[in-house]
């Protein structure tokens, strides 16, 4: 029998985490699952620990290269059998009632992708957190892609809706041919739903907090880099010319694109001060003077803030 949710579980070097995350998919309660755990070449005991699940709701797929979080995701994806896929990523959990505040909400309102809040777990601290009020969220019944774009602006906020892990009815990205960008270690969530989005793809909002997103004690997203941005204004490329945006979104977009080339000159600086080339800096800043404001922050301190936007798991 067709299960109503497919998780896909992204896995590399997850050992410590998997069993947490496995667990939650499995005790949602209201629809039937199953999760599909794709080792990513890990080298500690990731895949012995997925392949001792039992419980036949457990799929496993082991992979003969390192294909990254997008090539994983794409390779459950392909796997998945269950009406909606929902993506968890191996060191969060998930809420047992989750999926199915999630299915009711889009199926009311005939909608193929829905997204939640997210409960912000840290180790050192005492007391979750959401990420989003609820009275914030509770502005959206729907997000466009217009929304989406404008929430996902480099150095704008310390979370940002790229952070949201949404479901998708697999029919549409399958009737779409959407799949995770597999050249992208950096951002690729944010153009898969883009892209979702931009196909004409409904997406509601459930705005209590059913993701919990775990962060651990000492640990961060990795530093961002240069090539990692410059890896995301060539998917945005390629998205503005695949899709055709209306004027809200071109707008957007535009807001983005200057938001990505300040954190690629901001980046560029650091790398030239770090190299102690003062030449080389003064011309980068001149080039875009804009970016240079951000230097005001301590470096380590913006390096971080602007590597957790996206999500970049230490895992991965």
């Amino acid at each position: 029998m067709q299960p109503d949710v497919s998780f896909v579980i992204a896995a590399h070097n997850a050992e410590a985490t998997l069993g947490r995350a496995i667990g939650s998919a499995l005790q949602q309660r209201g629809v039937t699952v199953e999760a599909i755990v794709v080792d990513d070449c890990s080298t500690d005991g990731t895949l012995a620990l997925a392949h001792a699940y039992a419980d036949e709701r457990v799929r496993v797929l082991a992979l003969d290269a390192n294909r990254g979080p997008g090539g994983a995701r794409n390779a459950g994806l392909d796997a998945a059998g269950g009406r909606w896929v929902a993506i968890l990523d191996s060191d969060d959990s998930v809420h047992p009632d989750r999926l199915t505040r999630m299915i009711v909400r889009a199926e009311q309102q005939h909608a193929a992708i829905a997204v939640d809040n997210i409960e912000v777990i840290r180790e050192d601290e005492s007391s979750p957190e959401a990420m989003f009020s609820q009275e914030f969220l509770g502005q959206f019944a729907e997000i466009s892609l217009a929304d989406f774009i404008n929430a996902n602006l480099v150095f704008e906020s310390a979370f940002n809706f790229g952070y949201m892990k949404p479901i998708f009815l697999r029919g549409y990205l399958e009737r779409h041919a959407l799949r995770y960008d597999e050249s992208l270690r950096i951002g690729e969530d944010y153009i898969l739903l883009a892209s979702a989005l931009a196909k004409g793809g409904r997406c509601v909002v459930e705005p209590a907090a059913g993701y919990a997103y775990h962060v651990r004690s000492g640990s961060i997203s990795r530093v961002l880099k240069l090539h990692h941005v410059e890896a995301m204004q060539r998917a945005d490329a390629q998205f503005a010319q695949v899709n055709r945006l209306d004027a809200e979104a071109q707008e957007a977009f535009t807001r983005r694109a200057r938001s990505l080339k300040q954190a690629a000159t901001f980046l560029s600086l650091v790398q030239h001060i770090k190299s102690r080339s003062p030449l080389k800096a003064m011309r980068t800043a001149l080039g875009n003077p804009a970016a240079v404001r951000h230097l005001r922050m301590p470096i380590a301190v913006r390096l971080r803030r602007v590597a957790g936007q996206f999500a970049y798991r230490s895992g991965r």
